[in-house]
């Protein structure tokens, strides 16, 4: 047989498979395929040689002119025409042979069929049954079932941080009641409502917002949220939880619970600085 490189454009499917009667046929050097017309191409020596079909071929041009002949019948076809010749009749194809890897392929319909053999298409298994006996035949190969779909990975919970924690915390108890000495949620004083909030995180400070000043934690100029931050009128007497955005929230006297701004007149004039515990 006259072999070249591939003429034709690339299979749009090469997983389809071929079977004749009940046997499913074997191709060892190159793969039938559907082609860009959906036209089921096969290798022309595989076909013929299990079809019993006697095969001739001849170079032309840049091509191969094929002759297949039975008892009844002959057929000539050439590579990448859309004709061929049927018992010297002229017969339009719906796709020519090719050839493609070096081999060639003829249409596995038109051939089967003009020499007198149905073909059925089984979807389910990507097979061509030629019924060469004239019976119908079940698939000689079943197609193993897709892989089960992967779950969807599960979207990533961010936990917020420590800080975050304890301003979420904080934020939550605006207008709880200022009371001097007050530790828990039915009324706090300042450094009793900060020290509630970061043992609620296993954090220990001292009792009173001096001592926080005196003892606790590492000084800082650049505020990030969840500073503490102090201010003083002679001495240091207040302390509140730096929120961002040049707010912070604490236990008033005025308002209980309250975010206000660190440049208001009131606390600018009284802040002394910000300490570090987180």
């Amino acid at each position: 047989m006259y072999t070249a490189p591939s003429a034709h454009a690339a299979s749009i499917d090469s997983s389809v498979k071929v079977q004749v009667n009940d046997e499913l046929l074997q191709f060892p050097e190159v793969q039938p395929f559907i082609d860009e017309e959906g036209v089921l191409q096969v290798p022309l020596r595989v076909l013929s040689e299990k079809l019993g079909y006697q095969v001739s071929w001849a170079k032309q041009g840049n091509g191969v002119l094929v002759t297949l002949v039975n008892k009844d019948m002959s057929i000539h076809l050439g590579t990448d025409e859309d004709h061929a010749l049927v018992n010297s009749k002229v017969i339009t194809l719906e796709s020519s042979p090719t050839l493609h890897e070096g081999n060639t392929f003829v249409p596995l319909r038109f051939i089967t069929e003009t020499f007198g053999s149905a073909i059925e298409w089984n979807d389910a298994n990507k097979i061509a049954i030629v019924d060469v006996d004239g019976k119908s035949h079940k698939p000689a190969w079943i197609a193993p079932p897709p892989a089960p779909k992967a779950a969807p990975a599960a979207p990533k919970v961010v936990q917020p941080t420590v800080s975050e924690q304890i301003i979420q915390a904080a934020t939550a108890y605006q207008g709880t009641p200022y009371r001097w000495g007050g530790t828990t949620p039915s009324g706090f004083d300042c450094s009793g409502f900060v020290r509630y909030l970061f043992e609620a995180k296993g954090i220990d400070l001292p009792r009173t917002s001096v001592q926080m000043y005196d003892q606790a934690g590492t000084r800082v100029t650049d505020l990030k949220t969840g500073d503490l931050v102090f201010f003083a009128s002679g001495i240091v007497n207040h302390v509140g939880i730096y929120l961002g955005n040049n707010q912070f929230i604490s236990a008033t006297t005025s308002g209980g619970v309250a975010i206000d701004s660190l440049s208001s007149s009131y606390w600018g004039s009284r802040y002394v600085g910000a300490k570090r515990v987180l």
